[in-house]
């Protein structure tokens, strides 16, 4: 698979910078698996028009965190944007950064935030060519400490898609409804548009919903630079969920038992339940998953994420119907 098949224009004026005002207000697309026709509804709550009582739907429960901040390097006062990956320890507040711009920002630089720059943070250690970890010199409590870092932060909007400033409401905005367990960079895109009124009607029609956590990283929105995309590197992503059997294959199990749909719901579903149902050795413990591990699952997310699935006793496969 080569990426100039994927090319096309999108013209700028087509992407929209402001939400609907109404999460599932937005359009749908349905592609019927069979026949190839595709039908394009003027709302997502049409989407009640092809679920069945008992069909299971699976979210992506990550919760985004602000992790956009803008700080000033010691001395020369330079403008950088630091943008929060994840936490790699508690007691000694270690965080993987990604810095902007990264030739200004070396090993023992410090770096100020907040108006009266109480917020500071020692780099002691670069990763990549923009990667950092910093240590924030912070007395007090982890969850103090997690209070004041995050109310210095901002939506982490991708920039190279959605170009306005950030404003307040962005990241309730950027943020599923379901959303629970936090560590997403950014948010499993398609659960943004299902509504507490649309998940009601779901419950009411019978509809059953799992949940699954793999937190969304910045792998979601970086460039690919190879025409082999068997050659991409895949970033690592965290995912949580334990026991066995896990919530995710126990649905999918009974789904399966009473031939029933199953639907996962966004790409990061997709690939969490993947995991839980063709990699069992993936599937036990939380930990970070890497590009190879991923590399199954990958295979059929682009075409996954928008069917249900229909789930024949007997069968171990996933089967595509519309």
């Amino acid at each position: 698979m080569k990426l100039s098949q994927f090319k096309f224009k999108l013209p700028e004026e087509r992407i929209a910078q402001e939400p609907a005002r109404f999460r599932d207000e937005c359009r749908l697309m349905v592609i019927h698996a069979k026949s190839g026709v595709i039908e394009h509804r003027e709302s997502f709550r049409d989407i009640l028009n092809y679920i069945d009582e008992k069909d299971v739907f699976v979210f992506n429960d990550t919760k985004v965190f602000p992790a956009r901040l803008y700080g000033n390097k010691e001395k020369t006062g330079a403008k950088i944007e630091v943008f929060l990956l994840r936490e790699l320890n508690e007691d000694m507040r270690l965080w993987d950064v990604l810095v902007d711009p990264a030739r200004k920002i070396r090993i023992g630089n410090k770096l100020y935030f907040g108006e009266n720059e109480a917020m500071v943070a020692e780099v002691i250690d670069n990763t990549t060519s923009r990667g950092r970890t910093l240590r924030f010199l912070y007395d007090g409590p982890h969850d103090e400490f997690k209070r004041a870092l995050f109310a210095l932060g901002e939506a982490p909007l991708p920039k190279n898609i959605i170009t306005r400033p950030t404003r307040e409401d962005d990241l309730e905005n950027f943020q599923c409804i379901f959303a629970k367990h936090e560590g997403a960079v950014t948010a499993p895109a398609t659960g943004l548009h299902f509504s507490p009124q649309l998940m009601k009607m779901m419950e009411i029609k019978g509809v059953e919903f799992a949940f699954v956590t793999l937190h969304c990283g910045l792998g979601c929105f970086r460039d690919i630079d190879v025409e082999d995309l068997t050659k991409h590197k895949m970033d690592s992503e965290e995912m949580q969920g334990g026991g066995t059997p896990c919530g995710g294959r126990w649905h999918h199990r009974a789904a399966r038992a009473r031939d029933s749909r199953e639907c996962r719901w966004q790409a990061e579903g997709v690939r969490r339940m993947d995991q839980q149902v063709h990699l069992p050795a993936l599937s036990v413990h939380a930990g970070r998953c890497h590009g190879g591990q991923l590399l199954y699952a990958l295979q059929h997310t682009a075409h996954a994420v928008v069917r249900l699935w229909r789930l024949r006793p007997g069968d171990d496969r996933l089967q595509g119907s519309a």
